[in-house]
């Protein structure tokens, strides 16, 4: 990085004059100019001259963050009235408030939700949204519908769909046929993998239809593992084994799964992760929210990524309440320990984009950034970055962001849409939303029943 060598002068933008983060971990930072070239970093050092340039000075330059697990769809929820008893178990958190949204979803709701959750995102310094859908009575063409809107915003993307039994055959069978539709056409900014809900709502029968689909196209399964008890105890009861060994058995766990939450889990089960190279997926403001309990993944050393299960796209925000939630528990944890998992879900969606130095800023990268308006009260070096990160750095400070090269975020607004017209029409759907559940009772679908 000391030389501009075969840099196009004039295909390119130099952001002059800041701190650059150009690895989040093992962290490295400099003090540089960040050329893009196209949808590419081109260099990063001193910018040659007769650059086209946007200064950046007292500002510290990132990669552009991943969540690895997202409900975008749960956008129109923030301030939802709820009108029946608070539910007072997990299942009855399902039963009662998400599967009777996801029942209300139509076709307009989703790509207002989309539109929404990943203008939040971006403004967040989210680049990319790891998505996981459901929308039981608008299945086909869905993810059409999110990945569309998601790449109106410049929103980089990878999304399923959530296959479940809980509301009958038909609809499994039209959810995993929505996988293969969209796993064969994703392209540009989208990209797909093969979803499940989780075990205790998936037949064997289901299972093995989710096996078959993930191996012809060659993806992997993003499905929610162990979130609470009642995950466990269904799959004793349904095969003698736990949650993991039964997904393990029917083919689920391979390296290119997407396990979200993994928080009811034992060590022998970690050791069937491990072995099978699959990623999990933290959500620890999620598993706060909803009194799950603390992953013993919060402590694991790789193979562990970060996401918001829907709260928001705000990862500087989780990765800071995971941080405090694993120090309050163990007090040796260390900084560096957002920055691990920041990259890790970094590594995992360039995999499957086909970008391998995604989540990094070296020429050839992705030139997905962000500019953090963070003039630093003590100087910020690889040593000391997970402190800044820490207890230094917000949502609140994105300033310009950056998607494929191209400015989607300019001044903390979006350069692609009407930010106040998103918003005002995510209200009026949300008013429909709301509306149409209050007609929806609580799902019937309960895992006890099958236990008795």
């Amino acid at each position: 990085m000391t030389e501009a060598r075969g840099v196009d002068v004039a295909a390119s933008l130099a952001l002059r004059g800041a701190t650059v983060v150009v690895a989040l971990h093992p962290a490295e930072v400099m003090e540089a100019d960040v050329v893009l070239v196209g949808d590419r970093i081109g260099y990063v050092g001193t910018a040659p001259a007769g650059v086209a340039a946007r200064d950046c000075s007292g500002t510290l330059i990132v990669p552009g963050n991943v969540c690895a697990h997202h409900h975008a769809y749960s956008a129109l929820s923030r301030g939802m009235p709820h009108h029946l008893a608070p539910p007072q178990t997990f299942t009855q958190i399902l039963q009662q408030v998400w599967w009777r949204l996801d029942r209300a979803l139509d076709e307009r709701a989703i790509r207002a939700s989309a539109l929404r959750a990943g203008l939040d995102a971006l403004r967040c310094g989210t680049t990319t949204i790891i998505d996981h859908h459901s929308s039981p009575n608008a299945i086909d063409g869905s993810l059409d519908i999110i990945g569309e809107a998601l790449a109106e915003l410049g929103v980089r993307s990878v999304l399923c769909y959530e296959v479940s039994d809980r509301d009958g055959p038909a609809r499994a069978e039209a959810a995993i046929a929505e996988n293969r539709r969209f796993l064969g056409r994703a392209r540009g900014l989208a990209r797909g993998m093969v979803g499940a809900h989780a075990s205790f709502t998936l037949s064997d029968e289901t299972l093995a239809a989710l096996a078959d689909a993930a191996r012809s196209l060659q993806s992997g399964v993003h499905i929610h593992v162990a979130e609470d008890e009642v995950d466990q105890v269904d799959a004793r009861r349904r095969s003698d084994h736990g949650v993991l060994e039964r997904l393990d058995r029917a083919g689920i766990l391979t390296r290119m799964a997407l396990l979200a939450h993994c928080v009811q889990v034992n060590g022998p089960e970690m050791d069937l992760v491990r072995q099978a190279g699959a990623t999990v997926v933290c959500n620890p403001r999620s598993n706060m929210n909803n009194a799950v309990g603390l992953s013993p993944y919060t402590y694991a050393t790789s193979g562990v990524a970060l996401g918001t299960d829907g709260i928001d796209g705000d990862l500087m925000a989780e990765s800071q309440t995971g941080y405090f939630r694993a120090r309050e528990a163990e007090v040796l944890t260390p900084a560096s320990w957002p920055l691990a998992r920041l990259a890790e879900g970094a590594r995992f969606a360039g995999a499957i984009h086909g970008e391998p130095l995604l989540g990094v800023l070296r020429p050839g990268a992705p030139a997905d950034v962000v500019v953090l308006d963070y003039p630093a009260p003590t100087p910020v070096c690889a040593d000391n970055l997970a402190g800044h990160w820490v207890f230094g750095l917000s949502s609140g400070l994105v300033r310009d962001v950056f998607v494929g090269g191209e400015l989607v975020i300019e001044n903390g607004r979006s350069t692609c849409l009407d930010g106040i017209e998103v918003a005002r029409e995510g209200a009026r759907e949300a008013g429909r939303l709301w509306a149409r559940m209050a007609e929806i009772p609580p799902h019937d679908f309960d895992p006890e029943r099958s236990w008795t």
